[in-house]
């Protein structure tokens, strides 16, 4: 009898059942399986909105995954401890499996958890999550952490054994308590406008929708990833970094299978390392967030941490509605907050648009970007604004200020990106879509586009943007030149 006193398997950000160490674990303990999800919103971070939209759908489709499996996914709502302790009460569990989790609010949340647990009479099981490499395994030979990209990329490149990930259960020896809740108690929709309802024409959210996307990806798109991913009209990119995100899937399963169509010849090393290496990107973000906690909402560069930043609520707003001026920008902020999403590229030059044509501080556009992401990742997020500010670990230089127009013109040449989603820009002749105030009056009026009213006039004006910014950069104490020998994450 007391063989058959269930475990309790918390799935966090481990949606899934391919290559999901914590399920494994918990099912060779060969007792019954309590899956149990809790949303607990009582740390200090809250899910931004477009994360909690894909979290609704991304639970229906792991319990749909379960219940074809004989079991079921128990939702909770609450504290996780008094949740635990009530389930321990009621079924006699004896262990709790979860996957770990990197960030410094987590890590600190699960500490406590486990000591309140263990102190309950019940065992804990904490299991390798979301990433390849425990923060902890990739240190310098000084045992230190890793500051800089290039050496950590290396590391990883050299020294890793590409892990066969463990395959999905065909079974599991479920229970469903009583008292299970329905989805719609954890309130993760939106209520009244439902500005998400776009999102369902783009996104799939499972590991169904991620393991299709990702052969996909790997049949038709990867060959072309290293020539054609900076260009936001083309298909070149995996779209897996939401699934990511929710741990739809697994880093390790994404690099093991790259790995064997490189073995096999059916991609290419180039191909292969660009791939790699952005996922290693990932990992780097999780290294620096985990040894270097004061990240979150602090610059990783000291003497940026009392840069003078604008305070202009204005440009901020405009900048969140497209409204800029620079049809690229434009472009990519009514891209993200239609779909949820927005290319790679387009990212770093709406960035450094907002911090530094407009001088407004990193963490303002971090903070709308958390909420309107479906991939809003803590680690990436967070890093991937301070690199492009130039105040994070291996950040881009701070001389580096993008064009919008010279961007426009390189990585969207036939203007197919902007008219997307700039249409009334779309009888302009082609040179002036990237620049329409370059137009005449007459070119204007002829394409029906009227400056300050169908489209705004630019907010700011590059030259005087960019001079700002570099006077600005300068004067503080200490400049010297990020770019000697640094990887350049563009």
């Amino acid at each position: 009898m007391t063989n058959q006193l269930p475990v309790i398997a918390l799935f966090r950000e481990d949606l899934r059942l391919t290559d999901n160490l914590m399920l494994t674990n918990a099912l060779q303990s060969g007792r019954p399986l309590i899956c149990l999800y809790i949303h607990d919103d009582a740390g200090p971070i809250k899910r931004g909105s477009a994360q909690r939209w894909w979290l609704h759908h991304s639970l229906l489709a792991l319990n749909n995954d379960l219940k074809s499996r004989g079991c079921s996914l128990n939702l909770r709502v609450g504290d996780t401890f008094s949740i635990i302790r009530s389930i321990v009460l009621q079924t006699g569990a004896t262990e709790v499996y979860w996957s770990r989790r990197y960030a410094p609010y987590q890590v600190e949340a699960d500490k406590i958890l486990m000591d309140k647990i263990k102190k309950s009479g019940v065992s804990t099981k904490s299991c390798k999550g979301r990433l390849i490499k425990q923060p902890w395994e990739v240190l310098t030979a000084s045992a230190r952490p890793y500051r800089v990209f290039t050496p950590f990329w290396k590391s990883l490149r050299n020294n890793y054994n590409f892990e066969t990930p463990l395959p999905p259960p065909n079974q599991i020896n479920g229970l469903t308590l009583s008292e299970n809740c329905c989805i719609d108690i954890l309130s993760l929709l939106p209520k009244g406008f439902d500005w998400s309802a776009g999102f369902h024409s783009y996104w799939q959210p499972g590991e169904g929708a991620a393991q299709s996307k990702f052969t996909s990806f790997l049949e038709n798109g990867i060959n072309d990833y290293a020539s054609d991913r900076d260009f936001p009209n083309r298909p070149a990119t995996s779209q897996l970094s939401p699934h990511l995100q929710m741990g739809e899937i697994s880093p390790r399963q994404i690099i093991y299978d790259a790995a064997k169509r490189l073995e096999n010849g059916t991609i290419s090393a180039e191909a292969f390392d660009k791939f790699y290496s952005e996922l290693v990107w990932r990992e780097f973000s999780y290294h620096l967030l985990y040894h270097f906690p004061k990240v979150l909402d602090q610059e990783f560069l000291p003497k940026f941490r009392h840069f003078p930043w604008q305070h202009n609520k204005n440009f901020l707003t405009l900048w969140q509605q497209g409204q800029t001026g620079y049809p690229i920008v434009d472009a990519g902020m009514r891209e993200l907050w239609h779909t949820g999403y927005m290319h790679n590229r387009v990212r770093m030059i709406v960035a450094s648009f907002l911090t530094k044509h407009l001088l407004i501080d990193w963490r303002l556009g971090m903070q709308w970007f958390w909420d309107t992401l479906v991939d809003a990742d803590i680690a990436s997020n967070t890093l991937s604004w301070q690199w492009v500010a130039g105040c994070g670990a291996d950040a881009a230089p701070y001389f580096r200020i993008f064009n919008p127009v010279l961007q426009a013109r390189k990585f969207d040449p036939d203007n197919q990106y902007i008219l997307r989603w700039v249409p009334e820009l779309s009888q302009l002749p082609s040179k002036h879509i990237p620049e329409p105030w370059t137009a005449s009056a007459e070119v204007l009026r002829q394409a029906n586009v009227c400056l300050g009213s169908t489209y705004p006039h630019p907010i700011i004006e590059h030259k005087f943007a960019r001079d700002r910014a570099l006077s600005t950069y300068s004067s503080l104490n200490d400049i010297s030149n990020p770019n000697n020998g640094v990887y350049k994450h563009n």
